[in-house]
């Protein structure tokens, strides 16, 4: 199933993608161990205490002040899993393409100069290019021109900010695809239906 985010733009989703998988590294089960009291090593903390910290340090680390290694549902908020990645089944990086990639596009406004970064493979995790969508801004308020929505969002190719490639998929093949992809059909009977069969049918 597709799942389309209007009116936000693609911005966020940027920065969404990146700090989920940041974010993975440090709370999955494996990345929680680094921070499990359970794990602190009271003998090395006193040493270290003792060797860096000065006599005052080294007695409240002795006296168990601010130093605790419970690690339970009274410390957790009555949390039994931590992981907050855990429903989602993630092993590998890679796995965030799947889940977040491939199924998630997101509407973007014609004049919105973000909408490079969706494209921006050397600066999006994984390389990869995020699903933005071509909002025409035609029926709002502040469209002066209706003409003018289109070649507004062209100029990301004229001042080489994404490719001719990228326009397209940002104004024809995300589009076919999100609807195409859940409803073989969608287009039947539409000018387009021809451009949007080869589309669907062109792996990607």
């Amino acid at each position: 199933m597709n799942f389309a985010f209007l009116e936000g733009g693609v911005g966020f989703a940027c920065l969404l993608f990146a700090d989920l998988i940041g974010h993975w590294h440090i709370r999955n089960s494996e990345g929680l161990q680094a921070t499990d009291p359970a794990n602190l090593d009271i003998a090395l903390l006193e040493d270290l205490a003792e060797k860096y910290g000065g006599a005052e340090m080294a007695a409240a680390i002795k006296a168990g002040k601010g130093v605790s290694t419970n690690n339970g549902p009274e410390t957790t908020g009555q949390l039994e899993e931590l992981d907050d990645y855990s429903r989602c089944d993630i092993k590998t990086t890679e796995d965030f393409k799947s889940l977040f990639v491939d199924r998630f596009y997101f509407g973007c406004e014609a004049d919105d100069p973000a909408n490079s970064w969706a494209f921006n493979e050397s600066n999006n995790p994984l390389n990869v290019k995020l699903k933005a969508l071509f909002g025409s801004d035609i029926g709002h308020f502040d469209v002066a021109d209706m003409a003018h929505v289109l070649p507004e969002a062209h100029e990301l190719v004229e001042d080489d900010k994404i490719t001719p490639d990228d326009f397209k998929a940002f104004v024809f093949s995300n589009p076919a695809r999100f609807w195409g992809e859940t409803n073989p059909d969608f287009f039947a009977g539409t000018r387009i239906a021809e451009a949007a069969t080869v589309e669907l049918a062109t792996n990607r």
